[in-house]
């Protein structure tokens, strides 16, 4: 008499069933992570590296030369880099400080945390539009300041714009990081602050050499994402200034969109590899430097 032959589903242990059974449901986001994100950097890859999506002749590194050559690139590059200099510090310190004040006990403290949550809350069109209220050459600042004799200046369209579009970007984010910092600030230890108290540390020792220490994660996550909103300023700027804005709000996003609006996949494709290079190098430089500095408050 046969005997029945065990289907190999059967046999498998039970810690396999569990693992095949998780893959399973893990399934559809795999899917839609190929197919969404690995294969069109695949794609970016692949074009950058040949003459044309037509042709498709092999060209190497030439395309990656042409746009580091490129006095478009170079200028929308150094306007970004220049602008990501300032803004993220600011916007790591400024919230910090912010959460350092919200911790203490101040009068209206409600009424100033939500001042600087709105923004988060309004559109950015309407963002813009009070910003170009604000900074027109007939605007409220230019009023304000010719009250004290200061001749007119047309912001957008003058060496003064980044700082312009530094202070909206400040103004956008401040809320939300100081919102994180809020919460690092809450996670402390109350028993190793309490110790320090005791052992007469004063407010600045017990800030940097305690809080700043335990918050080193949240401050990295927030400077990294503040990087990279550093680098989605385009949208703030193009709605305010179009396509070709005053030449030091030329941003690399300017430089994309009008290398994308004239169909030049490779150069595009080129521009957003080496996009990606320097904000994983900076990335990378930021880990390093919290593993460094926040090692020791770990475990």
């Amino acid at each position: 008499m046969l005997k029945k032959i065990p289907t190999k589903f059967k046999n498998l242990s039970a810690n396999r069933k569990r693992s095949i059974i998780s893959w399973l449901f893990l399934l559809p986001s795999l899917l839609g992570v190929l197919l969404f994100f690995a294969a069109p950097f695949v794609v970016v890859i692949f074009y950058s590296l040949i003459d044309n999506p037509i042709r498709m002749n092999f060209v190497g590194l030439k395309n990656f030369v042409n746009v580091w050559n490129n006095a478009a690139f170079k200028q929308a590059g150094i306007n970004t880099l220049k602008f990501s200099m300032v803004a993220v510090p600011l916007a790591v310190v400024l919230s910090l400080f912010l959460a350092a004040v919200m911790e203490s006990r101040i009068p209206g403290k409600s009424y100033f945390r939500t001042f600087f949550l709105s923004p988060l809350m309004v559109p950015i069109a309407s963002v813009v539009l009070i910003w170009q209220v604000l900074f027109n050459y007939n605007g409220l600042v230019n009023d304000f300041l010719a009250g004290f004799g200061i001749a007119k200046t047309d912001f957008l369209k003058s060496d003064k714009a980044m700082v312009v579009i530094i202070a909206l970007f400040l103004w956008k984010n401040l809320g939300y990081n100081m919102i994180l910092f809020m919460a690092a600030l809450a996670s402390i230890p109350k028993d190793l602050l309490e110790v320090a108290a005791l052992e007469h540390a004063n407010k600045y020792q017990i800030f940097w050499h305690i809080k700043v220490r335990y918050m080193s994660s949240t401050i990295l996550f927030v400077a990294i994402m503040s990087l990279i909103n550093s680098f989605k300023v385009f949208r703030e700027v193009y709605l305010m200034t179009g396509d070709h804005p005053y030449e030091t709000l030329y941003m690399l996003q300017h430089f994309m969109n009008n290398t994308f609006a004239s169909l030049d996949y490779q150069k595009l494709s080129a521009a957003a590899i080496i996009m990606f290079i320097v904000v994983s190098a900076l990335v990378f430089v930021m880990l390093k430097v919290e593993n460094r500095f926040g090692r020791d408050v770990e475990g």
